[in-house]
């Protein structure tokens, strides 16, 4: 029987651009535009201080934050997610561009543009290869000591803009020699001034803003949300003072003019040599990793929390966009941002559009209000940054690794004292081989044991945990870890002592149900095995394969050089052992 075509008036049609508009502004426009509102002020100060970070001019943090969130909105996957620059990312870069820009004699700004477009190259082979799963070189131990040692050089490197001092560093071992160099110079008095009360300022609205809202009747929600813009009010008091007060807020270093008009004379990336792009090239790799990991992390969190679903792949693609938008507009590095995720977040942003919108009152406000941030001190800025990075240290993952695993804990610990006294990419690249190593020390000595059945059950267990019933011809070892080059010759030192404890044997079975994979060299040392155990009298078995496991050994012809059999289950090979040597025995003959 045939069925009749569909009338092209019955055939589904793609809602038109106007009927699309008109489904957003009627369920999710006021929502994002809300967001969009909340989330530009605070990043207002924030665009500025990170580009300050970088050891950009204040305008880069503006154009990092533009067209790289329309970018990201394009192509991202995270309703939530505020991609812009960030306190770590900003860090790393002045890094990454500090060094080359001198070697080459170009400026730091030209060096952060191609590095931006590296990074975007980087995120983009990762999306098109599929390569997603190397977010996982920064595992939880390495990526929580780096943040906290980031964190904190961070801090750190913020006091003497903060003070007012004529001295710097990228680490705490630079700064000190920095300051033994100065011989001492004594901080500017009013820099120090402004700067330590923008930062109990800050501290103190942070902490205690939402409480003291919440006792002015606002609601719960209402007061946390207004606590969040205290940078915008803390700037706005700064730069009324300085504005009124010129005379007294002489030597205070400012931001300087904030220009999107026709002033703006970006570096042309067609004028940075092959060489810097080469040198840039491992740089934007590490970086491109780190922002990939961050952000995924950040965007998951988020996403768990309202049920929703991140695309890891597409979160690559919105990053390379992202970059890449940054490089070609004049702004530098960028990527998801906790703080201001989370802002968009509790403000209830429906959609990507959200960061659309905050990129356009973003420019609004930088266009109206550009004179004006020429009065910023670069103290105010300063502590800006301090307050926003301490915010992120959390001990809790120590405490945690402390309790569950010492080595983590000492990885953790090792990576944060690596990036406070040695250097970002230093510290990172040893904590990525030294959990590379942990990992390979477990896979090479992997956990199992001996089982046996449970009375009046088919369940197996440790026969060092629990009261088990064991044959004496049968051997049953449990193994709890893939068969690969790192362990496979394991398995043989482990049967050569367990089988010196049982004079009777005759059945070793492998009970492969935590075996999720055999690589060539795990395949070759069964077989190995399994001619050893053949001389001896002693029959393999296994039990319990997973589907593609065994459909693997199938191809590998294992029905011609196994002894023993393939069981289903545990309890299938130890009934069926069980009644086969207590034949045997009964007639008298071997296996």
């Amino acid at each position: 029987m045939s069925i009749p075509p569909m009338p092209a008036s019955a055939t589904p049609r793609r809602p038109s651009l106007a009927q699309r508009w008109a489904g957003y502004r009627r369920t999710a426009l006021a929502d994002d535009l809300v967001a969009a509102v909340i989330v530009t002020i605070l990043l207002v100060p924030q665009s500025l201080a990170y580009a300050i970070l970088a050891g950009l001019p204040p305008v880069v943090g503006v154009m990092a934050s533009l067209l790289p969130a329309i970018a990201y909105a394009a192509f991202g996957s995270s309703t939530t997610l505020a991609v812009g620059p960030v306190a770590v990312l900003a860090m790393m870069t002045a890094q990454a561009i500090g060094g080359v820009a001198i070697d080459h004699g170009i400026s730091p700004h030209l060096a952060a543009l191609v590095l931006s477009l590296e990074i975007a190259a980087v995120c983009l082979v990762a999306a098109l290869f599929r390569l997603e799963t190397l977010a996982a070189l920064l595992g939880a131990p390495v990526l929580h000591g780096f943040i906290t040692g980031a964190s904190l050089v961070i801090a750190i490197g913020q006091l003497p803009a903060l003070l007012g001092a004529p001295v710097g560093g990228s680490t705490v071992v630079e700064l000190g020699r920095s300051i033994a160099a100065s011989e001492g110079a004594a901080p500017h008095l009013t820099t120090a001034t402004v700067g330590l009360l923008a930062l109990l300022a800050l501290w103190v609205l942070r902490q205690h803003g939402s409480r003291m809202l919440q006792a002015l009747g606002f609601e719960a929600r209402t007061a946390q949300l207004l606590a969040r813009t205290a940078p915008l009010v803390v700037v706005a008091a700064s730069i009324a003072w300085v504005a009124g007060f010129p005379q007294l807020n002489e030597g205070v270093a400012l931001s300087g003019r904030i220009s999107l008009g026709e002033g703006m004379a970006f570096p042309k990336l067609w004028d940075a040599p092959p060489a810097v792009w080469l040198d840039l090239f491992a740089p934007a790799a590490l970086l491109g990793l780190v922002a990939y990991v961050e952000s995924l992390a950040v965007a998951e969190a988020l996403a768990a929390r309202r049920g929703e679903k991140i695309s890891p792949r597409r979160e690559l693609f919105g990053l390379a966009a992202a970059n890449a938008a940054a490089g070609v507009s004049g702004g530098m590095p960028v990527t998801g941002g906790f703080s201001r995720s989370i802002i968009n977040f509790n403000a209830n942003a429906r959609t990507r559009m959200a960061g659309v919108w905050t990129a356009a009152l973003l420019a609004l406000a930088i266009i109206l209000l550009g004179d004006v941030l020429q009065y910023l001190p670069r103290a105010v800025l300063a502590a800006t940054i301090i307050v926003a990075v301490l915010s992120m240290i959390d001990l809790t993952p120590f405490l945690l690794a402390w309790r569950y695993s010492r080595a983590e804990f000492a990885l953790m610990a090792a990576v944060t004292a690596l990036t406070l006294f040695v250097g970002i990419k230093e510290a990172l690249l040893a904590g990525v081989i030294a959990a590379i190593g942990l990992l390979l020390q477990r896979t090479a000595r992997p956990h199992w044991t001996e089982v046996g059945r449970l009375d009046g059950t088919e369940i197996f267990r440790n026969v060092n945990r629990f009261e088990v019933e064991t044959l004496p011809q049968v051997l049953s070892i449990r193994v709890d870890e893939s068969l690969v080059f790192t362990n496979s010759r394991w398995i043989s030192e482990t049967l050569s002592s367990a089988m010196a404890r049982r004079p009777q044997l005759r059945h070793v079975v492998l009970m492969m149900s935590g075996v999720n994979g055999i690589d060539l060299t795990g395949l070759e040392v069964l077989m190995q095995l399994d001619r050893e155990l053949r001389a001896k009298g002693i029959q393999l078995h296994l039990s319990e394969l997973k589907g593609p496991l065994r459909d693997g050994l199938e191809r590998s012809e294992i029905s011609e050089w196994l002894s023993g059999r393939i069981f289903m289950t545990q309890a299938e090979a130890f009934s069926t052992l069980a009644a086969e040597t207590a034949r045997q025995d009964r007639d008298g003959n071997g296996p």
